[in-house]
Order: C-alpha cells, then structure tokens, then sequence
C-alpha cells in the first residue's frame, strides 16, 4: 500500500512543480523526510519533506544561507523553484522544497588526508562569507547557554541512567560498557568548570550550523556539494572549527589524530586567515566541552530508544573515546593550534 504521505509529495511534485509521475526514493534524513526523486524522463531532483511543526521561516531562511554561500564560491545544490516562484510549496499538511540533485557521496568512515585538507579549506570559505552578515552582531542566548552548561542536570542524568542499569534483571554486553563509560564521565565533569573558566573571549558570528561529514558530499577528494545550511544564527565560530577539527572519529579512530586536526586548521586558516587567535588555539577546547557535556546515544537507549539504537550505542562509546583523548592531550593539542595560528591573528577583533 503506497504511503499517503509521500503520495501527498508526489502531488506536489507534479502540480506545483510540473513533474510529473516522478518515482521516490526515501533517504537518510533527521530534521525532514528526504527523497530522491526521478521523473519519466530520467531528471532527478532532491525532495526535503518537512514535518509537521517545522519552523518553515527557518527553513527559508537557510535556503537564502545556502544561496549566500553559492554566491561566494561554496559548491552548494540550487534550489528549484515551483512554477510560481516558491521556494517552500505548502499544499495542506504538506510542505517542501525541490532542489536540483548533485553527485557524490559523504564520507562516514573518516577523511583521508587529502579530504581532510578540503574540508577545513571550504569550512574557511564558508566563514568568510558569512563573516560580515548583520544577523553576527546580535546577542547570542545560545551561547550563553552554552557557557553556563547545567551540570547539575547533567549529573542527576548520569545518576538516572546508572540506577536503571543497575536495576535491570538481565544485564546486556552494552550495560556494562554504558555504566563504565557513565562512572568515567561523571569523574571528568569535575574538570568542566575549569575548562570553560579557561577560556578566552571567543568571536561569534553567523556560521553554516552543522559543518559535519553527513552535510560534505564528495567525488574522490573534491567536495562537490555543501548541503543543509542552518538559518542566520551567529554561534562561537572555534565550535564548528573544532568540531569537524576533531570529529570524533578522527579522534577515536586515529593515530595521527592531532597532525590530522593541524591540516585541517592550517587549510581553514588559507580561505579565512582573520579568524582571531583565540579562536583557532581554544577550537579543541570548545569541542571537548561539548563532547563533554552531551550524553547523546547512551541517553536515548536507557529513556528513549531510537529506529536505530544500536548505531546510537556505538556513537556515544566512540564519542566517550574521543572526549577522553582530547581531555588527556588537551595540552599538546593547544600547543599545536598555537603553532599554526598566524601572527596576523593576534590582533584580530573578538566578541564574548
């Protein structure tokens, strides 16, 4: 029996968009329902199908991020318009947005050198078009909140999740890990505060909003396409450095996990060389606070599993790896982002 919803798409495709009979293949997709779509003439075309209580405001207003970033030399998929001029098409209960599809593939499994390299260097365009948007000099709550993390709900958390272990009649293989892994980082919030007091002021400004492999499509080691650009929201510009600096995979999986996140640095640093120096020696810092902060997998499995748990078990046990590496080589870590900071960094403006 065919899906009312995505027959409710197909709709919309062939009205609003004039294709027509178009066949659908549903993709990954967390925010949306994703679709290939391929008409009888063999087009195919991107279909984001937002749910129900999007923020589609939002959502326009990171079709007009992704069209900035085009505009600036970032590889990003056109949006296709519908015949009469939208960018989101609203028909009921549904709504999306067509875009032309683009070739290549991400890369889960971690970048090699060469990708590694790409990657930190289209990161660099993607901030330095973005630099001068007028939506970076508003105040930002979120980081506010992310400076002042809840630790006491963190740590009533922890101690939620280590009594239903605990209570449980059969223990799992994951049951232990998760509790060895919950203890461990129990002790390693002691050392949160300390860690965030240790920061310097840090520059915010408009950012893509997950800058991560899910969102870098590749063919062989060129970056073909940069996809699903957040709205204009200005954050701490060293979290997205950091965050795909040290993707936890590198961290985890790597030997050479430092000299990894120095190249991806160093090629960031070519397109955007104004990035204040505080910014670029505390980035490892910042994604340590944050691996350090969330419990995302191990949570979900004890309160509320999800369609694929057992992925999400495997992400928090590399997640946890790679938080406890960088914390244990926090120091060289900096050291190394000192070296490849340029002098003309110093001086560079910086926003709390």
């Amino acid at each position: 029996m065919p899906n009312p919803a995505a027959v409710q798409v197909t709709e919309v495709l062939a009205d609003a968009y004039g294709l027509i009979g178009a066949r659908l293949a549903r993709l990954d997709g967390q925010v949306s329902i994703n679709y290939r779509a391929t008409t009888a003439e063999g087009r195919r075309v991107f279909v984001k199908n937002y749910t129900c209580g999007s923020d589609l405001a939002a959502e326009e207003e990171a079709i007009a991020q992704t069209r900035l970033a085009g505009d600036h030399g970032v590889p990003v998929a056109a949006i296709v318009p519908s015949v009469t001029g939208e960018l989101i098409t609203r028909r009921g209960d549904t709504a999306v947005s067509v875009w032309e599809w683009l070739p290549g593939h991400s890369v889960e499994s971690g970048f090699n050198a060469v990708q590694q390299v790409a990657t930190g260097r289209m990161l660099g365009r993607v901030h330095r078009a973005f630099a001068g948007h007028p939506t970076g000099t508003h105040p930002s709550p979120r980081v506010d909140r992310w400076l002042n993390p809840d630790l006491d709900k963190c740590d009533a958390t922890i101690d939620t999740l280590l009594a239903l272990i605990k209570d449980r009649t059969e223990q799992e293989p994951f049951d232990r890990q998760a509790a060895d892994t919950l203890t461990e980082r129990r002790t390693q919030l002691l050392r949160l505060p300390s860690l965030i007091t240790a920061l310097p002021p840090l520059h915010a400004q408009v950012l893509h909003g997950d800058y991560s492999p899910k969102n870098l499509l590749f063919h062989g080691n060129a970056i073909t396409a940069v996809v699903d650009f957040g709205p204009a929201e200005p954050f701490l510009t060293s979290y997205e450095l950091g965050r795909i600096a040290f993707d936890p995979r590198s961290v985890a999986l790597g030997e050479d996990w430092i000299a990894s996140g120095m190249a991806l640095v160093a090629a960031y640093l070519e397109e955007n060389p104004h990035l204040p120096a505080a910014d670029i020696t505390s980035c490892a810092r910042v994604a340590l606070i944050q691996l350090m902060v969330s419990l995302y997998g191990v949570k979900e499995h004890y309160l509320k599993p999800g369609l694929i748990q057992d992925d999400l078990d495997r992400f928090w046990l590399l997640r946890h790896r790679a938080a406890t590496r960088l914390l244990d080589h926090l120091d060289e870590v900096e050291e190394a982002l000192a070296s490849v900071t340029p002098s003309s960094s110093m001086h560079r403006r910086s926003a709390s």
